[in-house]
């Protein structure tokens, strides 16, 4: 393992929406296709977002102590908006003040030679679970850095832009089940479609996947290999919460209000598939059951809070990455609302608000290209406590948000001098960060104080 001592700063988010130099996939807030080429996924070049509710759970310290000030001054260094002429809805909507971390921190590489990793798990016993996007392989990787071979069994992917196989999770019954989750890019007759599938994961020197069941397919099915979605989030009820895109093209995006498909929703379903019966389409005609709420672009990052309430991060247009705590049977605007514009500078929405639609909790203009996100509950760093932390490819950050009483009050970009696009946040067992960085030569990153 190689370490890296990093100096924490808070550097300049990149100005705009600009190329990646780096032969890699796109999220990065630039309006390309990731097909392992300079590209970036926070828009498509193409025509072409619920006000907060309670506390986070964040409002004081374990012990009762009041909490310090409210941080204040200026925001992260960023370029100008791309619309200027949207404001914020509240205050500390965006642009909140620039925070900084106390504590030294390390980053030691665990591992390298991933194409275009998506999405890492862990393993009861401390071991990672690693997707590789466009080669649809899978692998089980030790502390140490040792990667197994590739885990055969698994169905093929359209490893295409921005398809491929995403994300991973183990099972919440893994420990007598041995069941694993992943989404992935499914081939289809007349184009392809996000699935979900679940399989026994067998261990050993060869590992494999065995009795594969797919237990979620978005529809309608639809050419596109763009604005898939993925993440995927269990809670302690036993429902696994899915992220879905709007794939992009205009025969996509104009369904993602629409409760008759797929694109652009929040889905909620039960570990077979099946469908929980407080769901709340359930009883809507033509409806599809599965859905959580609808009107979103491209969600890649998702996590759920200490009071396990979802929040999610999503890919905006040139402006508008947003933030959100979706809730049941609530529409989040896209493509009628929203922060952006198109990457050709003309003009998608005719205001940032509307009625019935919901604000999100937070948003950047210009974008950070979202993907990956943890909320951080561990012990190493006290002084993170409930902070979001999100992976940035086109700001080639790890974005800290401090959030109190369900607004975002402070701002950091850090590890900006790794000039890496970071695609995947994930809180280890032991209070550690790891992450994945989105290149040819992809890595697993460890962070830790130092």
């Amino acid at each position: 393992m190689r370490i890296l001592s990093l100096p924490l700063i808070v550097a300049t988010l990149l100005v705009g929406c600009q190329e990646d130099p780096e032969p890699t996939p796109p999220d990065s807030g630039v309006p390309q296709q990731d097909a392992g080429s300079p590209q970036q996924d926070s828009g498509i070049p193409q025509q072409d977002s619920g006000l907060p509710e309670d506390d986070a759970g964040v409002p004081e310290d374990d012990a009762g102590v009041p909490e310090d000030p409210l941080p204040s001054g200026p925001p992260v260094p960023q370029g100008p908006p791309n619309v200027p002429e949207f404001k914020p809805a509240f205050p500390g909507q965006t642009r909140v003040p620039a925070i900084q971390t106390k504590t030294p921190i390390q980053v030691t590489e665990i591992a390298s030679g991933f194409r275009n990793p998506w999405a890492l798990a862990f393993l009861p016993d401390q071991r990672m679970l690693v997707t590789e996007k466009p080669t649809g392989s899978l692998y089980i990787v030790t502390q140490q850095g040792a990667k197994s071979p590739a885990v055969s069994g698994l169905p093929a992917v359209d490893g295409r832009g921005q398809g491929g196989l995403l994300d991973v999770e183990v099972g919440p019954d893994y420990a007598q089940s041995q069941l694993i989750y992943w989404t992935y890019s499914e081939p289809r007759q007349g184009g392809n479609g996000l699935a979900v599938a679940r399989a026994r994961l067998v261990d050993g020197a060869q590992p494999r996947v065995e009795n594969v069941q797919v237990i979620f397919r978005m529809m309608p099915t639809l050419e596109s290999t763009l604005h898939s979605g993925g993440r995927m989030v269990f809670t302690p009820d036993g429902k696994l919460f899915v992220t879905l895109g709007e794939r992009s093209i205009l025969a996509g995006r104009v369904q993602a209000q629409d409760v008759k498909s797929h694109f652009g929703k929040v889905v909620r379903i039960n570990p077979d598939g099946s469908v929980p019966q407080d769901n709340p389409y359930l009883k809507t005609p033509e409806a599809k059951p599965e859905i959580w709420s609808v009107g979103h672009r491209n969600v890649l990052s998702a996590a759920l809070d200490g009071q396990n309430r979802l929040w999610t991060v999503e890919m905006g247009p040139r402006g508008g990455d947003e933030v959100n705590r979706p809730e049941a049977g609530k529409d989040y605007g896209w493509p009628t609302i929203g922060y952006g514009e198109d990457y050709s500078g003309a003009s998608l929405h005719d205001s940032p608000q509307a009625p019935g639609m919901e604000q999100p909790v937070y948003y950047w203009d210009p974008v950070i290209a979202p993907s990956g996100m943890t909320i951080y509950s561990g012990t190493l760093f006290p002084e993170w406590r409930n902070d979001m932390f999100i992976g940035g490819l086109s700001s080639k950050a790890l974005v800290r948000l401090m959030v109190r009483n369900d607004r975002v009050v402070g701002e950091e970009h850090l590890l900006k001098d790794m000039d890496s696009r970071i695609r995947e946040v994930v809180q280890g067992p032991e209070g550690a960060l790891y992450l994945l960085t989105d290149a040819t030569n992809g890595k697993v990153l460890k962070v830790t104080p130092r």
